[in-house]
């Protein structure tokens, strides 16, 4: 009677594991976040960071910005190319940064973003998108 309590047990605290591993991948857990530094532009002494975390075939992407005019909306893109060239038409638009925050869901997996040649650029504002004031290239390194 022993050993039948004791595989019961056993079988539900692996069913239990077997869910939480499910569970986690459903939820968008597939992986370790990457960080990119935003290295400052045109003089601006913005620098700051991007997030990048895996979900599924979405990636969360989030920006973390000091330097900023404070309450000042900068819209931020991610492009093909690098900093020091950039294609200037954005591949896929991100949610504008206020008070130094931004996150946005971007519809490319974690690998197509850091796995080619992009990059995230972060313009001053609405009304002057030709100056870019921060930048970073999507290059893996995992964090």
């Amino acid at each position: 009677m022993k050993i039948g309590l004791l595989a019961v047990a056993a079988a539900v605290a692996a069913s239990g594991a077997a869910f939480a591993q499910s569970s986690d991948k459903q939820s968008g857990g597939t992986g370790k976040s990457v960080s990119v530094p935003l290295q400052p532009q045109s003089n601006s002494g913005e620098k700051g960071s991007v997030k990048l975390t895996p979900m599924g075939d979405k990636t969360k992407v989030e920006i973390s910005l000091s330097g900023e005019p404070k309450g000042v909306a900068q819209p931020a893109h991610v492009h093909e190319g690098s900093c020091a060239q950039l294609d200037p038409k954005p591949k896929y638009p991100l949610n504008n940064i206020v008070n130094g925050k931004s996150t946005t869901e971007v519809p490319a997996k974690l690998d197509e973003l850091t796995g080619g040649n992009m990059a995230v650029n972060v313009h001053k504002s609405g009304d002057d998108l030709k100056t870019y004031v921060a930048c970073g290239d999507l290059k893996s390194s995992k964090g």
